[in-house]
């Protein structure tokens, strides 16, 4: 697992927070299990999942009556990421401030992440 003894791999907004909480009881889920793939022209996409349960090597982050569940092969990618949840005139959606990537495409949907996390 990558993590930072004491400290959460990501932090989570009030809004993003108010959102995965209202998802999470809407769907009478366990989690809100977010991962990365292959995919989009920049190379990798995020992905977000309603969960029934915490996967065992799933690095789990609570706040509030949110709960996030990080995938085994995203956990890397993600380390020190803030999740926000924006709500605009044309779109609302999850926003991820992400120290680790280093291009983005630009329609804002895949990113390319930094030397150090592709190669582990």
């Amino acid at each position: 697992m990558f993590a930072i003894p004491g400290k959460p791999p990501v932090t989570l907004t009030p809004r993003a927070v108010a959102q995965i909480a209202r998802l999470m009881q809407r769907e009478n889920a366990a989690g809100f299990r977010i991962g990365v793939k292959k995919g989009g022209c920049a190379g990798m996409e995020y992905t977000m999942e309603i969960a029934s349960e915490a996967g065992p090597m799933d690095i789990v982050v609570e706040e509030g009556a949110a709960r996030v569940l990080i995938a085994p092969m995203a956990q890397m990618f993600l380390l020190g990421t803030e999740i926000d949840y924006e709500t605009g005139l044309l779109e609302s959606g999850f926003r991820f401030r992400n120290p680790n990537v280093t291009e983005a495409c630009g329609c804002g949907e895949s990113v390319k992440f930094g030397a150090l996390a592709e190669n582990g």
